[in-house]
């Protein structure tokens, strides 16, 4: 944004829409999810604090899961998300989502090669399934350059605030770059689907990045009386993938 009076008004307009739009889902019993996905440092916890802090606490919930216990391991992958999704008047956003399986779980190792493909084919089916039940799911991806990467992860371990968010896979985040990027395309190119479709939203700068996905969100969920209110995305933020995204520069490699 232009300066730091601009970004909190404008934040702070975005966030009064976001109150009437969840007034409008409730009174609707409308059924909300929303999906962010990122590589490390991507900014997801800083978009998430800004579009839920003033929601009503009975109506949001945010979803980040640890680690599958050996139980869930043996479940059907997608079950323990499903406890999750949103009932009636609910938005419901995941911090990270099933496509744990096609990022940080083939990357690191995680899981078979095999079953990173199942999911590949899987994942458009379960989301068809989710629309068909009367979700409105919209997903992100958060995208940051390399270089960014490196700045925020080397701010999180020297800032004891943020000690919270240091993980053992910081370490390789850099090293294996290039795996997460080509995991990033293939992920987008077989998941992006006309009634799930992909949004990316280009986050190096992280307040123009919160402003601009929220207007994106307004639309995507707010009544038509709430979303005339909002200006579109800028689309040099914001836009939805396509394969060309991945070699002209606008995700990074």
């Amino acid at each position: 944004m232009a300066n730091e009076d601009g970004y909190q008004a404008e934040l702070r307009r975005l966030q009064i829409c976001l109150v009437k739009a969840q007034v409008a889902a409730v009174a609707a019993n409308r059924k909300v999810l929303v999906v962010l996905e990122g590589r490390d440092a991507a900014g997801k916890d800083g978009v998430i604090q800004r579009i839920v802090e003033h929601l009503s606490p009975r109506n949001t919930r945010v979803v980040a899961l640890p680690k599958p216990s050996d139980r869930e391991t043996s479940q059907w992958y997608f079950q323990r998300y499903v406890a999750h999704l949103p009932a009636a008047g609910e938005i419901v956003i995941f911090n990270r989502s099933w496509y744990n399986r096609a990022g940080v779980e083939k990357v690191m190792g995680f899981c078979e090669p095999e079953q990173h493909e199942q999911f590949l084919k899987d994942a458009p089916e379960f989301e068809r399934m989710l629309i068909e039940s009367d979700i409105r799911l919209v997903k992100y991806w958060l995208d940051i350059s390399k270089k960014e990467q490196a700045d925020r992860l080397d701010a999180r371990r020297e800032d004891p605030l943020k000690v919270l968010k240091v993980s053992p896979l910081d370490a390789v985040a850099q090293k294996k770059w290039r795996a997460y990027s080509k995991a990033r395309d293939e992920m987008l190119a077989r998941t992006h689907t006309g009634f799930a479709p992909w949004t990316c939203v280009r986050n190096d700068h992280k307040k123009p990045g919160r402003v601009n996905l929220i207007r994106h969100l307004l639309h995507a969920i707010a009544p038509p009386e709430v979303a005339a209110e909002v200006r579109r995305p800028a689309p040099d933020v914001v836009f939805s993938f396509e394969a060309a995204a991945t070699q002209d520069g606008r995700l990074a490699s």
